[in-house]
């Protein structure tokens, strides 16, 4: 058992490195940690950024990588008292903002302390901001990227061999990344393979530096191991570049006990019935075919495992024309659909009226869905907020 009153002293400083280009140009902030049993992505960092300076003149913007949870990071532990990953909610900030400063949780603290930081880089810069978070996971995968689906980030997300889940703000409440995207900017998570793996950090040090060129940071022929690295991450993802969406949750809580059985992986097909995992000594079964997702092989985490399933590609067009000619106006006039308030950045559906429209409609038209209640859906519009002309002149958009 922890004792909570003896927090571990910050023996690593927030700021992993920063990098100040030659010319004004895009600002890169990558995080490492946010989960401090995580450390391929801080491990990442650290070697980039001890190799970084030799390019000074060659980058053009601001690069800089931040530590997350550093209580954590230094006790080898996802979290000490709460998941910092899940404390990004609106009301949340606004508390911990101004509660005092011996109320907050360790997790509290580390977010107050990030929050000044990110909104000191705001005022700091004003250019196209890339937001981008290293993870692991605690199963065997292939390494993929994880974004609200917002087209910026689908844009930019494309920029990599790699596959991308789309949809998993819909099941996690209050992921960093979240908050940012929600502020309008891009932003996406890398999870670069299992904890503390050589694979793992090898793929974030390759990311890091595809994601400098693909933001306009540093151009491809400047980076000599460009091939490399691009090669190295597509072959580490076994050439999937496929789009997928979540469409299960297996939730847990601290008080169950949860054993995943043994030499599951991500992306990994089972059949209907295959035995999953063991819950308060029950037994949980695939209730249908799919693909088994980020499996929990570790003490913490409030998601046994997920499903996912593949999107294809022509509903990925579909859903680009739709959002192009803002066709989301046009639900308003279905039955049981109204705006929220005057903003019209978020839907109420009336479940009574509308309960058979498929969410895959809004999640066409760029819509994240949130139950208000058992008789109300709301759907907030993820393209509302989006930036585009901070990044229009960029490489990739």
């Amino acid at each position: 058992m922890i004792d909570l009153l003896k927090a571990p002293p910050k023996t690593k400083t927030r700021i992993i490195g920063h990098l100040q280009g030659a010319e004004p140009g895009p600002v890169l902030v990558f995080f490492g940690g946010i989960h401090g049993n995580e450390p391929s992505g801080v491990q990442a960092l650290e070697h980039v950024f001890s190799k970084l300076e030799k390019h000074a003149s060659q980058v053009t913007g601001n690069v800089y990588g931040l530590l997350g949870n550093i209580p954590a990071i230094l006790q080898n532990r996802r979290y000490i008292q709460k998941d910092l990953n899940r404390l990004w909610l609106k009301e949340e900030i606004d508390r911990i903002e101004h509660c005092d400063a011996t109320d907050r949780s360790f997790e509290e603290q580390e977010l107050y302390e990030l929050l000044n930081l990110i909104n000191q880089l705001f005022t700091a810069h004003h250019q196209p901001f890339y937001f981008i978070d290293f993870h692991t996971t605690s199963s065997k995968t292939l390494p993929f990227i994880t974004i609200n689906d917002a087209m910026i980030n689908r844009k930019f997300a494309r920029q990599f061999p790699v596959p991308i889940i789309l949809g998993i703000e819909e099941y996690l409440e209050g992921p960093l990344l979240s908050y940012i995207n929600s502020l309008g900017y891009v932003s996406l998570g890398f999870e670069s393979g299992q904890h503390a793996s050589e694979e793992a950090k090898n793929n974030s040090i390759a990311f890091f530096w595809l994601a400098m060129i693909s933001a306009g940071a540093i151009q491809k022929e400047q980076v000599n191991s460009f091939d490399a690295y691009y090669t190295a991450l597509k072959t580490s993802a076994s050439r999937n570049v496929n789009f997928y969406e979540i469409v299960k949750r297996f939730a847990i809580s601290p008080e169950d006990s949860f054993n995943m059985e043994p030499g599951f992986h991500s992306f990994q097909t089972v059949s209907k019935g295959t035995l999953l995992a063991q819950l308060n000594e029950s037994h949980v079964y695939a209730e249908k075919k799919g693909i088994l997702f980020m499996p929990l092989y570790q003490p913490q985490g409030a998601e046994g495992y997920f499903m996912i399933k593949r999107i294809p590609t022509w509903i990925l067009g579909i859903s680009a024309m739709l959002r192009r000619t803002k066709a989301d106006h046009l639900l308003t006039f279905l039955p049981g659909i109204s705006w929220r308030d005057a903003s019209k950045t978020q839907l109420v559906v009336n479940l009574n009226v509308a309960r058979f429209y498929s969410k895959a409609i809004f999640h066409l038209m760029g819509f994240r869905n949130r139950e208000l209640d058992k008789h109300h859906l709301l759907i907030n519009n993820r393209e509302k907020a989006a930036r585009n002309h901070l990044y229009k002149n960029s490489p990739w958009y």
